[in-house]
């Protein structure tokens, strides 16, 4: 499944982690956006450790699924990023 994840992290410490961690399962298209495909397990594991590094009560990490059809409908202004999203791109 496609997710856009995005995040607001207070502390420049967490948000860095938070950051950091999302490299390693999508692509960055904004400072506070990725792009991932994750199945159910990935997802799973992603939040766990995303729950490790904010603060509930001051951070935010929002995971916001895509179905294919409205993948499709997307519509970018302005800078594209480098490559494209595939299904089959990310191994985790």
């Amino acid at each position: 499944m496609f997710y856009l994840v995005c995040y607001d992290v207070v502390l420049d410490r967490r948000r860095n982690k938070v950051a950091h961690l999302l490299e390693g399962y999508g692509m960055r298209v904004q400072k506070s956006v990725f792009e991932c495909v994750l199945n159910a397990d990935q997802r799973d594991l992603l939040q766990r450790k995303l729950s490790r590094y904010i603060k509930p009560e001051e951070d935010q990490v929002r995971f916001y699924p895509l179905s294919p059809r409205y993948r499709k409908k997307v519509l970018v202004l302005g800078q594209q990023p480098q490559r494209a999203v595939d299904d089959v791109t990310f191994i985790v």
